[in-house]
């Protein structure tokens, strides 16, 4: 297990170039664990990602059954109804950093949540097959994740 630490700017001219970062590294790492804390002197997020490198999580699926592979969407197309289940996410993902005041990708990726909006899990469990859910995120999110795919 690796750490990584990375700032995250609040300020909106960086937000581009830090999610780029973030989903960048995401892309090639298995995420363990993280840990958030908000610096209000500078304004910015610390994060601490606890992480395996894309190589050993190669090795470890090789060894390990095919159902260890999570589902991730790689920008697949998305049909009318998946489009409308992605744009109700969104807003919702809005909506819920705002309230906790956090980015939004904190919440959940865009590549996260159109693979949710492919997938579409029925219930928590199904989510842990998604790439970048994990326990805490599906603790935290998960029923709302699922009223919304019930609800459009």
């Amino acid at each position: 297990m690796k750490v990584k630490v990375l700032k995250i700017r609040i300020a909106d001219e960086f937000l581009r170039e830090d999610q780029k970062v973030i989903d960048q590294f995401l892309e090639n790492h298995e995420i363990i664990k993280t840990e958030t804390a908000f610096v209000h002197d500078e304004q910015f997020w610390s994060v601490v990602l606890y992480f395996n490198d894309a190589e050993s999580i190669v090795n470890k699926t090789s060894v390990k059954d095919s159902k260890a592979v999570k589902y991730s969407a790689d920008d697949e197309m998305l049909n009318e109804d998946e489009i409308k289940i992605l744009d109700a996410l969104k807003l919702w993902r809005s909506e819920k950093a705002k309230e906790q005041n956090l980015p939004t990708y904190f919440i959940a990726t865009n590549k996260e949540l159109v693979s949710v909006a492919k997938y579409k899990p029925a219930k928590k469990e199904e989510l842990l097959d998604i790439k970048g859910f994990g326990k805490h995120k599906i603790e935290n999110y998960g029923e709302e994740i699922l009223e919304i795919l019930e609800s459009v």
